[in-house]
């Protein structure tokens, strides 16, 4: 895989981490 693919990879994984973190405690958002 190249480097833009990595990034592309680890930014929605992140981002996903995020949305999933904000479902569970939206109190905290």
């Amino acid at each position: 895989m190249s480097g833009e693919q990595w990034t592309g990879l680890v930014l929605s994984i992140l981002l996903l981490g995020y949305l999933i973190a904000a479902l569970l405690f939206p109190e905290r958002f």
